[in-house]
């Protein structure tokens, strides 16, 4: 077995929204497309990419860097035991070959893509859902057969009332939803509780909607707002400094007894270990939400997972940013304990498969091999359109 093509794009995802630290207006991201010589049930297998929102897209750290490497690379030195299929941790090794410790910024988005197209190539492969793969390969065997998933929004948009707030959460209910995000940090608090108290109003309870700053705050305001929350009892208090300061998080898990939540801006399993050492979370309720396409793929999510098991953390208080069929498929095979959704937003990148609705808060997964990318109409549509597929 060997790859035979690899094609990569930009595509824009640009839009008016915002949250508390930057615009969407000029966000994209990179797809991109591994081909293969493989063939399963007399189709091509190829494996297809694409990294999470936030992120710009990785072109140049692609082309110039990472995909060269993966194609100068002897065929022989990515490939399993059996020869008939990639080993997912030898490719990573190659396209991390010379590159120093440390400093874990857009290169770790780069590399993600990849890995997220050769997990798609290595479950097609198999003729396996990737879900039930890594159950096999990493867990108990069996895989979750439905996952709980909670719809991200209430950003800021131009001239956007509470009504409008109010409509957007009542939207995602409709939509199959019973657990919602939004956004906070981008007014003054007072008027954040407001939007806060509309939200609640309208998916019944506060343990059903979480709020995120985006890391936003300095520890004054992270403390400000943490008492301004504190009655409701929001389903978690997200990302409220920079994601490095693991001292503001300790304060904030001091003085704010509900649940916190942070690590989708953490991209190694070493700065996972530090926030485990430095930044005070509690095992019995945060919530940790590292992106495996924006950390150096699956690949460094295991990693991830071994950190959290030695300090005695359980999977399940996992639930990964990102909000697509890839993330999700990771929660269903290795236990998680949920995953992220865009139900509006970042479409066709965001949500899942079309054959599979949210129904009650859960997704299940589609019965196909891969990823399930095939199962996203207008997805491959981009695909399509932008890699020739």
């Amino acid at each position: 077995m060997r790859i035979t093509d690899i094609r990569e794009a930009r595509v824009s995802i640009a839009s008016d929204i915002a949250n508390a630290y930057i615009s969407f207006s000029k966000m994209d991201v990179s797809v991109l497309a591994i081909y293969t010589d493989a063939k399963v049930n007399g189709r091509q297998v190829v494996g297809y990419g694409f990294n999470s929102n936030g992120r710009y897209a990785q072109s140049g750290l692609l082309r110039e860097r990472f995909l060269p490497r993966l194609k100068e690379a002897d065929a022989a030195a990515l490939l399993d035991e059996s020869g008939a299929n990639l080993d997912p941790f030898k490719v990573w090794s190659v396209l991390m070959a010379n590159e120093k410790p440390g400093g874990h910024g857009e290169r770790s988005v780069a590399v993600g893509i990849i890995d997220m197209a050769i997990w798609d190539i290595v479950a097609k492969v198999e003729n396996k859902p990737l879900a039930r793969l890594l159950a096999e390969r990493y867990d108990d065997g069996t895989p979750d057969d439905k996952v709980a998933v909670y719809a991200a929004g209430g950003y800021y948009y131009p001239g956007k009332p509470i009504q409008g707030l109010k409509d957007e959460m009542r939207d995602y209910l409709d939509l199959g939803y019973t657990c919602t995000k939004m956004k906070i940090g981008g007014v003054p608090l007072a008027e954040d509780i407001e939007r806060v108290e509309a939200a609640i109003e309208v998916v019944g309870e506060a343990g059903r909607l979480a709020v995120d700053a985006n890391g936003r705050f300095d520890l004054r305001t992270t403390l400000a707002f943490a008492e301004g929350l504190a009655p409701y009892g929001v389903r978690w208090y997200e990302e409220a400094g920079d994601p490095l300061d693991y001292a503001l998080q300790q304060q904030l898990g001091e003085h704010y007894a509900a649940p916190t939540a942070t690590g989708e801006n953490l991209f190694s399993h070493q700065d996972v270990r530090n926030l485990l050492r430095y930044g005070g979370m509690r095992p019995d309720r945060d919530i940790l939400q590292m992106d495996p396409v924006l950390s150096y793929g699956l690949v460094e999510y295991l990693r991830m997972l071994e950190v959290l098991r030695a300090h005695g953390w359980s999977s399940r208080q996992c639930i990964p940013h990102g909000g697509h069929q890839f993330a999700l498929n990771i929660a269903a095979g290795l236990k998680l304990g949920g995953n992220e959704s865009y139900p509006r937003v970042f479409a066709p990148f965001g949500g899942f498969a079309d054959s599979t609705p949210v129904e009650g808060g859960v997704v299940a997964l589609p019965d196909m091999p891969g990823i399930g990318f095939e199962d996203k109409r207008e997805l491959m549509q981009v695909f399509k359109e932008h890699l020739s597929v």
